[in-house]
């Protein structure tokens, strides 16, 4: 070594970087793409720098980061190429609620009531177990326990069960040919009723509002038959709900369905739909059949599930300050319904609806019965 003359310090030789012509289209693609996060774009831009021969330092300048964070995603870049520029995941605090906590929560939740009420809410159960609402609420949704919820149900007693079940579905799912099927049924007392004051429309970031209170104008029915292969409805408002209202709804069906075609009708046990008038219509009229559900099953007629849309949709949220507004408002929606209808998608077989029903019996004997 000559006496005086310091060899130039080269420092750690960087690794060797090249790319690839897909790895290149890659990662210009996820440094300019908008929905990117701006750590994955960084990194892809360091990675694109170095490929064209600088060093660490000139890409650090360039991008205004610091030579090390270069350094670091140019090495993890080399040993797992374009997966390698991702975060490895963290390992996070550990847990503090064991799995013994958990189920000491459920089977709490399943088996116990706090005293003075009827149902357990997070922050009761919270201070029960010792922890937060939050971690309550999260073990709930992870197990799908919705305490403040309850749903109702109610058996039928109907002796015809099971036949009555098999008649009406087997309608649904393979309807006789050269047939219309219509599933039949009346909302009745239908309130046509007006707010005491006027409603706050909605606006950007504020809800509808209107009182609670409202004057009663009157009330009319709609009587409603449902074609369960098309959607189509046949609907007709009456003032009254009798024996003398369903016949005229009889005939108003038999005008409206082409006299080649047999005619079932889905109806429930109202007594106006057996009187003796409507069954001396009916000898006049073979080619209209009736078809019973079983009491308290108004699940199984399609046309109860329209009403809800209507209900929804047209009067539940709607000012009428007389009968004829109301009903005026239910024709445009029947109107509106029947310029684009669709019908409902039966999916359940008879057998399917009967194993649930003894399911549901089976779990009232097991719970009530000791």
């Amino acid at each position: 070594m000559l006496e005086g003359y310091a060899m130039p310090r080269t420092g750690r030789p960087k690794a060797r970087l090249e790319l690839s012509a897909d790895e290149r289209e890659e990662l210009e693609r996820l440094a300019r793409r908008r929905k990117a996060s701006q750590r994955e774009a960084l990194r892809a831009q360091i990675v694109l720098e170095c490929d064209k021969g600088r060093s660490n330092d000139d890409v650090a300048d360039i991008l205004g980061i610091r030579t090390q964070t270069v350094g670091r995603w140019r090495s993890r870049f080399i040993a797992g190429r374009v997966a390698g520029l991702v975060e490895a995941p963290r390992s996070g605090r550990p847990r503090k609620i064991t799995d013994a906590d958990v189920e000491r929560i459920v089977v709490a939740t399943l088996e116990t009531t706090p005293r003075g009420a009827t149902h357990w809410s997070t922050r009761g159960m919270a201070k029960k177990a010792g922890i937060c609402p939050e971690s309550v609420a999260r073990i709930w949704r992870a197990f799908g326990l919705k305490p403040h919820r309850r749903e109702g149900f109610q058996l039928s007693k109907d002796p015809a069960f099971i036949d009555k079940v098999r008649d009406v579905v087997g309608l649904y799912m393979d309807p006789p040919i050269g047939a219309v099927v219509l599933s039949v049924d009346e909302k009745s007392q239908i309130q046509a009723l007006d707010r005491t004051q006027p409603l706050l429309p909605m606006s950007v970031a504020q809800l509808e509002r209107g009182t609670p209170e409202y004057q009663r104008h009157g009330t009319t029915s709609l009587f409603a038959a449902l074609n369960v292969a098309t959607g189509h409805v046949i609907g007709k408002c009456y003032r009254r709900h009798r024996a003398a209202e369903f016949l005229k709804f009889l005939r108003l069906i038999d005008a409206a369905v082409d006299a080649s075609l047999q005619i079932h009708l889905i109806l429930d046990n109202y007594a106006t739909h057996k009187s003796p008038t409507v069954k001396a219509w009916l000898l006049r009229h073979p080619r209209v059949h009736l078809h019973f559900i079983p009491t308290h099953s108004s699940w199984l007629n399609q046309v109860e599930s329209w009403f809800s849309i209507l209900t929804e949709k047209q009067i539940k949220r709607g000012a009428h300050t007389n009968v004829r507004a109301l009903e005026k408002s239910i024709y445009d929606f029947l109107q509106t319904h029947n310029g684009d209808p669709a019908p409902f998608r039966w999916t359940k077989s008879a057998d399917d609806i009967l194993a649930s029903v003894a399911r549901h019996c089976a779990a009232t004997l097991r719970t009530h019965v000791p």
